[in-house]
């Protein structure tokens, strides 16, 4: 048995449905092509694929198994094309990962712009607020808000995003517009429950001193946007990234408070493993969305000076 060759086969199984139709795509026997995929499952020591007589489904060791599969087929036949000096418009999964909002609002229009210049491309983007592994996941970019801690991963810092606090104009007539992170302990408060903004922190942009507030909670939430709509409803001040609530903050629904006390902004890098032997898909990516997401945080990372 050639390992590649029934990885291809397996793949192909999946993709197309079915053993047979797979073997009509690449125009072989289904006796060989089930040959190898039973060759192939008693080599790696565990059913890759569950057959019923309507449809072909993965175990979870098979899912796993033909997410790596993939990738290394791609790269065999990127390395092969390379050798031989054949260039090849970039093609394959590209698997990125970001946080929710961040994918939402700033990293899908890159992506869907990028997919537009490379019709042989297929994005998978996982969208979490938690720090995930690339090498767990097999993603080959992620976009990471916050300070980096892997020193194993290749960053490029594509911005920055401040952290803001906002109040309704309507909650801000009620109880006054505080001066200093003190006076939040006669307001109430909107909590977005997220690592990064947790708790709230301030600095005196004239005497460097530092504040971290227990703020008096009205509403725990566990996404942004829960937290800016009922910010909007008057239901309390919250603590936030500046591009959550920028579209809020034009149109007069919320206000700026306490600009003068805000952290420095939080840094916004693209990350990956390793330049070296980086596949084609992945540098046409980065070197796409590096400038691009520049472009769109340009205008949140700055402190307003007073």
């Amino acid at each position: 048995m050639d390992r590649l060759e029934a990885m291809a086969m397996l793949v192909s199984s999946v993709e197309e449905g079915s053993l047979s139709a797979a073997a009509r795509k690449l125009n072989i026997p289904v006796a060989t092509l089930t040959r190898n995929v039973n060759d192939l499952e008693t080599l790696v020591g565990t059913r890759l694929l569950t057959r019923t007589t309507r449809k072909l489904a993965l175990t979870d060791a098979g899912a796993e198994y033909v997410v790596v599969a993939k990738r290394i087929l791609e790269d065999v036949d990127e390395l092969e094309r390379r050798a031989a000096g054949e260039f090849r418009t970039p093609r394959g999964e590209l698997v990125v990962t970001s946080p929710v909002q961040v994918a939402h609002l700033r990293v899908l229009p890159v992506i869907n712009q990028f997919l537009s210049l490379y019709p042989e491309i297929r994005i998978r983007l996982m969208q979490s607020d938690r720090v995930i592994d690339l090498v767990d996941v097999h993603a080959d970019v992620a976009i990471r808000v916050g300070r980096l801690r892997d020193s194993s991963l290749v960053a490029t810092r594509v911005g920055s995003l401040r952290v803001v606090t906002v109040a309704s104009p309507a909650l801000l007539d009620k109880y006054g517009s505080p001066k200093t992170p003190a006076d939040l302990s006669s307001l109430p408060c909107v909590v977005f429950d997220s690592p990064s903004l947790s708790p709230w922190r301030y600095r005196s942009q004239d005497t460097g001193q530092t504040y971290t507030i227990a703020n008096v909670l009205r509403l725990l939430v566990s996404s942004p946007d829960a937290a800016v709509d009922a910010a909007i409803d008057g239901i309390g001040a919250t603590f936030i990234l500046e591009h959550d609530v920028h579209e809020a903050v034009m149109e007069g629904k919320l206000k700026y408070i306490l600009q003068e006390f805000e952290v420095e902004p939080i840094p916004v890098h693209v990350v990956y493993l390793s330049r070296e032997a980086m596949p084609a898909k992945v540098r046409r990516f980065i070197d796409y969305a590096v400038p691009q997401l520049r472009q769109l945080l340009a205008e949140f990372g700055r402190i307003p000076s007073e």
